[in-house]
């Protein structure tokens, strides 16, 4: 267990990771001009009968442009909170994010953190609103999605938060001929890797690629000897594999924090715990 720890305003669940699998899907398409950022991946998902995704997104642009960023709770509840909404004026170009898609109050729901290039030349990241964020340029997605499965964002009693956890909707035992493919929510104070291991060996996986991942840490600890003092910041996952036996485990993020630094690297095993919740996609190697 990680020595940082952040204590939430509700009591811990003892299940400490949530995962189901099913026999997953990868295709690609473009998010249309004109539509907001969760109607532009909401209706081509629903169109291939998925409501559990992991999405990369890349290149394109928004105009206009509405984000959170990680900040100190304030509430006297809260573990971490966000910041006021930013709304650069001007199209803000697109570099690339992860997005979770799922549903929340039966309806399409996305959650989406991400890097980008504002008006005026600054690289800044963080979490983008789906309904105020319109995209103004063609922007490129990968999907991997499980149709026997749902990621449904629901109040958690942990983190006095609303959260995506997966759910299958039959029998999720994966069949045929694609691969096996994980959607998975981590709780607070896991080390994020073990809790991957973990995960692998939950489901008979010997590795994974790591196909997606949205949420957050506790600062972080890079393999490289970099580190980041911070409670509340946005990730999301840029490349990796998941070894059960942990002889080839290697996680790559992007990160920003609470002053709006972005730092970007591998993480270190067993010291890198989750602040409040983090969304992943496994696919079996």
């Amino acid at each position: 267990m990680p020595d940082r720890r952040l204590q939430q305003p509700g009591p811990a669940a003892a299940e400490r990771f949530e995962s189901v699998v099913g026999t997953g899907r990868t295709f690609s398409f473009e998010l249309q001009p004109g539509l907001c950022l969760n109607d532009a991946i909401a209706i081509p998902l629903a169109a291939a009968n998925l409501r559990a995704a992991s999405l990369v997104i890349e290149g394109g642009a928004f105009a206009p442009f509405h984000y959170l960023m990680p900040a100190l709770s304030t509430d006297g509840l809260h573990a971490a909170w966000y910041s006021d909404t930013f709304a650069p004026a001007g199209e803000t170009m697109m570099e690339r994010g992860n997005v979770t898609f799922g549903e929340r109050d039966g309806a399409a729901f996305i959650h989406c953190h991400a890097t980008w290039i504002e008006p005026d030349g600054r690289r800044c990241a963080g979490h983008i609103l789906p309904h105020e964020t319109i995209v103004s340029r063609p922007i490129r997605a990968t999907v991997w999605g499980v149709e026997t499965i749902r990621m449904v964002s629901e109040p958690d009693a942990e983190t006095a938060f609303t959260i995506f956890h997966p759910v299958p909707i039959i029998d999720s035992t994966a069949t045929g001929s694609d691969p096996r493919t994980i959607m998975a929510r981590v709780r607070p104070n896991e080390d994020i890797i073990g809790a991957l291991e973990a995960i692998c060996r939950k489901h008979g996986f010997a590795g994974a690629h790591l196909r997606g991942g949205v949420g957050s840490l506790i600062g972080a600890r890079y393999a490289d000897g970099g580190r980041v003092e911070d409670i509340a910041t946005e990730v999301f996952i840029t490349g990796g594999f998941v070894s059960a036996d942990t002889s080839r485990t290697r996680i790559e993020i992007t990160m920003v924090d609470t002053g709006g630094g972005i730092t970007r690297g591998n993480l270190v095993r067993g010291d890198n715990p989750v602040c409040i919740t983090f969304e992943l996609c496994l696919e079996e190697a």
